[in-house]
């Protein structure tokens, strides 16, 4: 197969019809990586550490909206079926979720959903681009701390900016893999 006919089949296979968030995120992955992060609660809690995942996911896709309407739209409830109202809750409950364990759940989700498609292949090899980006960040003294800014002729820029690069297959635009860091300006 040539490279231009492999191209050609992008976007020609649609995924199957998505009801819920699990149809794409199966649960057993996250607890998979809970237990690759050691990530576990002692104790219960009203707001267990799979509805904080879910709420990141939700933060990703409806990132335009606040945290309360987020909680409500996904019906994220404590043990008791109660909806939260108390966003500081969430907040708390998010902040111990740490990290770690969505690091680990996107490379998981990354890998179950590069084993589900059938991508096209070039000469048996798979159809990968790398690119990158940069984001400007809230003007904080952490962020910059964190990040850094760019220079110029006339001094540091007015935001902190953070790189991000990424590996994505062609035909599905899926991401492969991504690493994040600092901006660098030399």
């Amino acid at each position: 197969m040539h490279l231009s006919q492999a191209l050609g089949i992008i976007n020609i296979t649609a995924p199957e019809q998505v009801q819920t968030l699990a149809d794409l995120l199966p649960p057993d992955l996250i607890q998979q990586a809970f237990s690759l992060t050691d990530t576990v609660t002692l104790r219960k809690r009203k707001l267990p550490l799979e509805s904080m995942v879910w709420l990141v996911i939700g933060m990703a896709i409806y990132n335009n909206r606040p945290l309360s309407q987020i909680v409500n739209l996904m019906d994220i409830v404590d043990r008791a079926g109660r909806p939260f109202t108390a966003p500081s809750s969430v907040i708390q409950r998010r902040k111990t979720l740490g990290e770690d364990p969505i690091k680990t759940l996107f490379k998981l989700t990354a890998d179950y959903w590069h084993q589900e498609a059938r991508h096209p292949l070039w000469h048996g090899l798979k159809l990968l681009g790398v690119d990158g980006v940069v984001w400007r960040t809230p003007d904080t003294p952490e962020n910059e701390a964190a990040f850094g800014k760019s220079r110029t002729q006339h001094g540091d820029t007015a935001y902190p900016q953070v790189q991000m690069v990424c590996q994505m297959e062609l035909s599905s635009h899926l991401l492969v893999a991504s690493e994040f860091d600092r901006y660098w300006n030399e």
